[in-house]
């Protein structure tokens, strides 16, 4: 057979192997594997194509519900269905002067009334002149720490989360006035220990940014929100319209004592000059500052023609005398922030120092010798830098009034506080409460002349310490 050389398993191998060849030819495999393989090649449409619905002349007409379809049936009215109550809507508040009356009230109560008149009354009184500056940490210290938190001192002034505060120069009564996001102003006044000492007014349609009691007048209240600044006149019950834009607005402040102007400035960069004693309702001067966004703008408290513009991540010192529509260019810039920065504000007495809130987790603060000359800030080698002292939006770090070389930050620490540091970053001392601070204060205000501080909330809540 030609295969006599092979061994007998060899060639038992090779019997076995033309057997299965004859069967699988039998089979036809390589039809069944071409067809496979025609298949496996062929591109396939990755989109799943829906039947096409049936027309509506094909289908059997259904019986249809007039009462779904609000039909009314012949001889028998449709009964009017109520409207399901919605979200919670405010309506757009009208441009002009409008009423100082309470959200829930018609007319004024006797509490509206009584609130009202202790804000006029207080605001006819002289407030003696702070002993600012003061040099002596150790007794500032000291007076920190009297200061406590009480459970009849916390209220919930506004219905949405605090945006700016302020509080009125009164040394004999405590009033607080809170802006929420929907464009509340709640004012409370603290020391009437009572339910009614609190009302909630509406002068404006969105959220109210900055707020400032007059330095001169307090009986006049100033409100920024994103469209419009209002005057909050306590004397004739009347919330005043100063400046309307359709620019959205960030902050402001006041560039002379008698608080007559006042600088604006625009969440897309650009600032305002604002003349109140011009009649109608736009300003003297707009101009672009170079900044992508401006997001607080602060006076300096000795020379008023200088302000300072905190925007993404520039921070400068400009000349409101030089200001003009185009090409402005700062006195000086504050450099080193490397994001977005929520706020910058020279100190209170003599404006040489500045403190800079950053997103890259930082507190900075700069200092300078010559202010009259060249405005050539220095920053300070010693940083603050933790993550727990910077606030999510907006977070601002604020000056206190009394001392020319402290300022308080809210804090995400646990326990929840307010935090006092000096300029050298040095931590003078913690407000905190465990029993009644358990949220986080982002929002801070200190009295100008008494040791009392005030911090708001995402929720609307005050806490005075």
């Amino acid at each position: 057979d030609g295969y006599s050389h092979l061994s007998a398993y060899e060639r038992k191998r090779l019997k076995n192997i033309t057997e299965n060849a004859k069967f699988f030819a039998a089979l036809k495999l390589h039809e069944v594997s071409a067809r496979l393989n025609q298949i496996a090649t062929k591109r396939q449409s990755h989109v799943t194509k829906r039947p096409k619905p049936k027309k509506v002349e094909d289908e059997t007409a259904r019986r249809r519900s007039m009462r779904l379809l609000r039909v009314e049936p012949l001889d028998i009215p449709l009964l009017e269905t109520p409207a399901r109550p919605g979200p919670e809507e405010y309506p757009q508040v009208p441009v002009g002067p409008l009423p100082m009356v309470p959200e829930d009230q018609a007319e004024n109560s006797k509490w509206t009334e009584a609130l009202l008149s202790t804000w006029m009354r207080i605001s006819e009184l002289k407030a003696h002149d702070a002993d600012q500056g003061t040099p002596d940490i150790k007794r500032y210290q000291e007076s920190l720490s009297s200061m406590v938190l009480r459970e009849e001192n916390i209220r919930k002034v506004v219905k949405a989360r605090v945006c700016s505060m302020a509080i009125h120069p009164s040394e004999s009564t405590i009033l607080v006035a809170a802006g929420d996001k929907w464009g509340h102003i709640g004012l409370w006044n603290v020391s009437c220990r009572s339910e009614e000492g609190a009302h909630i007014f509406i002068p404006h349609s969105f959220q109210v940014n900055c707020m400032h009691f007059s330095p001169c007048n307090p009986a006049h209240l100033l409100s920024l929100s994103n469209d419009t600044l209002r005057c909050g006149d306590v004397t004739r019950a009347v919330f005043d319209e100063i400046f309307r834009s359709e620019g959205n607005f960030s902050s402001f402040d006041f560039l002379e004592e008698n608080a007559s102007t006042a600088i604006v400035g625009h969440w897309d960069g650009d600032v305002a000059v604002v003349d109140r004693r011009t009649p109608g309702m736009s300003s003297e001067l707009s101009a672009d500052i170079g900044f992508r966004r401006t997001r607080t703008v602060h006076v300096h408290p000795v020379n008023k023609q200088y302000f300072l513009a905190a925007g993404s991540v520039d921070v400068c010192v400009f000349d409101v005398r030089y200001l003009k529509a185009k090409g402005n260019k700062p006195l000086s810039s504050l450099t080193g922030h490397t994001k977005s920065v929520a706020s910058a504000y020279f100190s209170p007495v003599t404006g040489s120092r500045v403190v800079t809130v950053c997103a890259d987790d930082k507190l900075r603060i700069f200092n300078s010798k010559n202010i009259q000359v060249l405005f050539i800030f220095k920053e300070q080698s010693n940083k603050i830098k933790t993550h727990e002292n910077i606030q999510p939006k907006p977070g601002w770090a604020i000056w206190d009034p009394k001392q020319e070389h402290c300022f308080l930050v809210g804090s995400m620490a646990q326990p929840r506080q307010i935090q006092v540091f000096q300029d050298t970053g040095k931590l003078l001392h913690s407000f905190c409460n465990v029993d009644h601070l358990g949220s986080v204060c982002s929002i801070n205000v200190v009295h100008p002349s008494q040791n009392i501080l005030v911090g708001g909330n995402s929720s609307g809540r005050l806490h005075v310490f």
